[in-house]
């Protein structure tokens, strides 16, 4: 079950990936802070590790920060790109996640679709 996706732009590839509001109810639960950690499976079976944390005071605007630069420079990728993330089993008490990068597919210039990554998952 996808739980978000987006198509990345400049700050999503360079920086942080922002993220839903919405996803924060997917996540483990924050117990009154402002950062979590998990970790997502990619299509290769590597384990990704990824810090999701919020703002203090006023709008949370969650944003992947930690883990988050190696996945997209291990993955190749760029604005435009798509990422999926997903939740495997929603009833484990520890819940496990998915994570899909995908490339635009272009033909004669024009986004036809997406097609997922699939990279050696070794970390340089």
């Amino acid at each position: 079950m996808t739980t978000f996706s987006k198509i990345l732009g400049k700050t999503d590839t360079s920086k942080t990936l922002s993220v839903p509001t919405t996803y924060l109810k997917y996540l483990p639960s924050f117990k009154g802070g402002h950062a979590v950690s998990f970790q997502a499976m990619d299509e290769g079976g590597f384990v990704w590790s990824f810090q999701c944390s919020t703002r203090r005071k006023g709008h949370p605007k969650p944003v992947l920060s930690k883990g988050w630069l190696a996945f997209v420079r291990n993955k190749k990728l760029k604005v435009g790109d798509k990422i999926k993330f997903s939740v495997l089993d929603p009833t484990a008490a520890v819940p496990s996640y998915g994570v899909r990068a995908e490339k635009e597919v272009k033909i004669f210039g024009a986004i036809f679709g997406y097609s997922p990554i699939i990279a050696p998952s070794s970390i340089p």
